[in-house]
C-alpha cells in the first residue's frame, strides 16, 4: 500500500510545481460562484453547465501549462504571438463569421473561436518584449513604436465592431507603456490628444453604439429598445436588497427580463439572487486577486516579468469595472463579460492563461537574468 502511494504522492508534487495557492485559490473560488450563477441564468438551457465544466478543465491545464514555463522563455513567443493574432483578425475581416450583426468569429472545423481575445494577452507580451529590448535606453522613439503596435491590433478589433474588446486590449497595452516608464508630461499629452479624437471617432461609430452611448444619459428615452438592457439590469441589482432573494429565486432572470443573461449581464443575475452582500464578496475576490497579481509584478526579477504581471493584474480590474459598470448603468454597454463568471470558453481560456503568465513570474521571481 506505501509504494502505491508513492508514485500518486509524487505526481500531486508536480501538478502543484509553479502553482500559487493564492491565485489558484481565488480563481477557482470565483469560477464556482460563476458556475452557481451560470446554474440559475441557463435554466433554460442547462447544457451550458456542463459546456463551462469543460471550458473550465482546459483553463485550468492551459494555466498549469503557462506556469511552468519561465518568463525568458515566454519572451521568444512574444512576436509570433502578435503575428498570429494579427493575420487572425485579418482573417477575421475577411472571411469571419457574422453573428448579430458583428464579424468577430473564426471557424476551424466545428470549432468557433475569437481571435480578438487572443490580443489581450498577444499586446502586452509584445509591448512587454519590445521594452525589455531596449531597456537600458529607452528613448521616445520607444513609446512611440508601442503606441503604433498597439493601435493597430484595436483598430482592426474596432472595425468588426467590438468596442468592449477593444477597449480591453487597449487598457492591457496602454498599462505596459505606463509601466515602462512613460513622462507624466507625455502621458498628459497623450490623454489630450485622446479626448481630442473623440468628436471625429464619434462620426466613424454605428448608429447603435452612439444610441448605447447616450442611454446612459436617460434610458428611458427608448426603454423596449437601447435602453433596455440598462434598465432591466438595474431593476435586478436593485431589487436584489442587501441579502438577495435567494439562489435560484430571482424573478428578472427567470421571467427572462434579463438579456444575455448567461454572459455580459450575468452579474446582474448574481446579485438580484445575493444582494449587496454577494456583490461585496465578489468585489472582495476580485481585489485580492489584483492585489496579489500587483504583488507579483512588484518582486518580479526582469523588466519583462514586471511589465507583463502588472499589465495581466490592471487587466482584471478593467474587466471588472467595465462590466460592472455596463450592468449598473454607468458605462455604455459594450460587451465585456465578467472574468471566471460569465459563460465562454474563449474567454475563460484567456483568463486562465493570465493567471498562469502570472504564476510563472512568480515562480521564477528569483531567477538571475543573465
Amino acid at each position: 500500500m506505501e509504494l502505491a502511494r508513492i508514485p500518486l504522492r509524487r505526481l500531486g508534487e508536480r501538478l502543484a510545481e509553479g502553482i500559487d495557492s493564492t491565485l489558484l485559490v481565488l480563481a477557482l473560488s470565483l469560477s464556482f460562484i460563476g458556475l452557481a450563477a451560470l446554474y440559475s441564468a441557463s435554466y433554460d438551457n442547462p447544457a451550458r453547465i456542463a459546456n463551462q465544466l469543460a471550458h473550465l478543465a482546459l483553463g485550468l491545464a492551459a494555466m498549469w501549462l503557462v506556469a511552468q514555463v519561465p518568463p525568458q522563455t515566454l519572451m521568444r513567443f512574444a512576436l509570433p504571438a502578435y503575428a498570429l493574432g494579427l493575420a487572425l483578425l485579418v482573417a477575421v475581416a475577411l472571411f469571419g463569421d457574422v453573428v448579430n450583426g458583428a464579424q468577430r468569429w473564426l471557424r476551424v472545423g466545428l470549432v468557433r473561436f475569437q481571435p480578438s481575445e487572443m490580443m489581450k494577452l498577444a499586446v502586452p507580451l509584445m509591448l512587454a518584449w519590445t521594452f525589455h529590448r531596449n531597456e537600458s535606453s529607452l528613448r521616445l522613439r520607444d513609446f512611440a513604436m508601442a503606441a503604433l503596435l498597439l493601435a493597430v491590433p484595436v483598430a482592426l478589433i474596432v472595425k468588426q465592431p467590438d468596442l468592449g474588446t477593444a477597449a480591453l486590449v487597449a487598457a492591457a497595452g496602454t498599462y505596459v507603456i505606463f509601466f515602462a516608464g512613460i513622462g507624466w508630461k507625455l502621458l498628459a499629452g497623450l490623454a489630450a490628444a485622446g479626448l481630442a479624437s473623440l468628436a471625429p471617432l464619434w462620426g466613424l461609430l454605428h448608429e447603435y453604439q452612439r444610441k448605447r452611448i447616450l442611454m446612459l444619459l436617460d434610458p428611458t428615452q427608448d426603454p423596449l429598445g437601447s435602453g433596455y438592457h440598462i434598465i432591466q439590469s438595474t431593476i435586478a441589482v436593485g431589487s436584489g436588497g442587501l441579502v438577495g432573494k435567494g439562489w435560484l429565486n430571482g424573478t428578472q432572470a427567470h421571467l427572462e427580463f434579463i438579456p444575455e443573461r448567461h454572459t455580459d449581464f450575468i452579474f446582474a443575475v448574481f446579485a438580484e439572487e445575493f444582494g449587496l452582500a454577494g456583490g461585496a464578496l465578489l468585489l472582495l475576490l476580485y481585489t485580492l486577486l489584483v492585489a496579489r497579481g500587483l504583488m507579483i509584478a512588484a518582486n518580479a526579477p526582469t523588466l519583462f516579468a514586471r511589465l507583463l504581471a502588472g499589465a495581466i493584474a490592471l487587466m482584471f480590474f478593467t474587466y471588472v469595472f467595465v462590466n460592472l459598470g455596463m450592468v449598473t448603468g454607468i458605462l455604455p454597454v459594450v460587451g465585456v463579460p465578467l472574468p471566471f463568471i460569465s459563460y465562454g470558453g474563449t474567454a475563460l481560456l484567456t483568463v486562465f492563461i493570465g493567471i498562469g503568465l502570472l504564476m510563472s513570474a512568480q515562480r521564477h521571481r528569483k531567477l538571475v537574468q543573465t
